[in-house]
C-alpha cells in the first residue's frame, strides 16, 4: 500500500493525542509526511422567526480560526520532529465531510482518528464524527478507539 500522507485529524482535545505516537511511528517507517488537521465547525442556525429562510452561519470563526491553529501548533510538538508535518485548519458545517473531501483533494492515502467512544443518547445529541468520516472516506480509515 502506497503511504505517502497521512491525514491525521485532531478535535483538540487531549483524547485526540492518543492517533498522534503510533501514526507518528507509521510515518516514520514508511518516510510519509503527517498533515496534522482540525475543522472548525460552523454551525447553521435557522433565522428565529422565519422557518423556511436559509440557515445562518457564524459572521466571523476568524478567532475560532486562530485559537484552533494555535493548538494544533502546541500538539505537533506531540510528533517527532524530524517527522515532515503539515497543520491546517478548515471551515465547515460538517466536519466529517470536509475531512473527507479534504483527503481526496489533498492526495491524503490514510486517515488516521481518534474517537471519543460517545455511546447512546451522547452519540446522538453529538453525532459521530469518525462514523461519518468511516462511511464516506474514499481512502483508507485508522481509527484508534478510546481505552477504558
Amino acid at each position: 500500500m502506497k503511504l505517502a500522507k497521512i491525514l491525521l485529524t485532531s478535535d483538540l482535545s487531549e483524547e485526540s493525542l492518543r492517533a498522534f505516537a503510533p501514526v507518528a511511528e507509521l510515518a516514520a517507517e514508511r518516510g510519509a509526511t503527517i498533515e496534522l488537521l482540525h475543522v472548525v465547525d460552523d454551525v447553521p442556525i435557522p433565522p428565529a422567526g422565519a422557518p423556511l429562510a436559509p440557515p445562518l452561519h457564524a459572521p466571523d470563526l476568524s478567532a475560532s480560526v486562530e485559537a484552533a491553529k494555535r493548538k494544533l501548533d502546541e500538539q505537533r510538538l506531540a510528533l517527532d520532529p524530524a517527522l515532515t508535518v503539515e497543520t491546517n485548519v478548515l471551515v465547515a458545517a460538517t466536519p466529517a465531510e470536509a475531512i473527507c473531501e479534504h483527503a481526496t483533494t489533498s492526495g491524503a492515502d490514510l486517515i488516521a482518528m481518534s474517537t471519543h467512544g460517545r455511546t447512546g443518547f451522547r452519540r446522538f445529541v453529538l453525532g459521530s464524527i469518525t462514523e461519518g468520516v468511516v462511511r464516506h472516506a474514499h481512502v483508507p480509515v485508522l481509527i484508534f478507539p478510546r481505552i477504558k
